[in-house]
């Protein structure tokens, strides 16, 4: 744990995707705008960033982007944010890069709309923030155990070092761990 006193006030939220792996449902609606549970998975996400005391979020949008949008426009607690993907899908990286101006100099918190988890005890975003050490890190990602996830599969994305840092998966590489959708930048 480090000595820090920070915790992000802005946060990305990929919302741009075209959701292809959850057809036919993502037909007629955004994924961000599945219901999981009697609440989009967007709001799951927006839900766990109010809770950590996220005042902006940034949200690109690009396939059913109006659907989003109107979602968004009777949310109250944030001030949104909207980088338009609409004319080209920028993937991850790439919308990540043209938000840049909109979310600042500091670090941010990065979610995908479309993972949601249940946090026990105290917050994982907060958790997140505590350890992240803007000295020392260019990038903290949260990170699952595969018992504490579903719907993932078996593929593992990450392993973790003796020194904390992360390594890509490799098999016989030890304990696998998978990427949870949330980070800090």
């Amino acid at each position: 744990m480090n000595n820090f006193d920070f915790m992000p006030q802005t946060a990305m939220v990929l919302a741009a995707g075209l959701g292809k792996r959850m057809r036919p449902i993502t037909d007629t609606i955004p994924k961000p705008m599945v219901p999981v549970a009697g609440k989009p998975l967007l709001d799951w996400g927006l839900d766990h960033l109010a809770e950590a005391g996220v005042q902006n979020a940034v949200i690109n949008v690009h396939y059913l982007a109006d659907q989003i949008e109107a979602h968004l426009s009777k949310r109250n607690g944030f001030a949104f944010q909207i980088s338009d993907e609409r004319e080209s899908l920028l993937e991850s990286g790439g919308g990540i890069v043209k938000a840049l101006p909109l979310l600042g100099g500091d670090p941010f918190f990065l979610i995908n709309s479309d993972t949601f988890w249940l946090d026990e005890g105290e917050a994982n975003l907060v958790r997140l923030a505590r350890t992240f050490d803007p000295e020392a890190m260019d990038i903290l990602l949260m990170l699952a155990a595969h018992g504490q996830a579903t719907g993932h599969g078996d593929k593992s994305d990450f392993t973790i070092g003796q020194d904390g840092r992360l390594a890509r998966y490799a098999e016989g590489g030890g304990a696998g761990y998978i990427y949870a959708g949330a980070a800090i930048l």
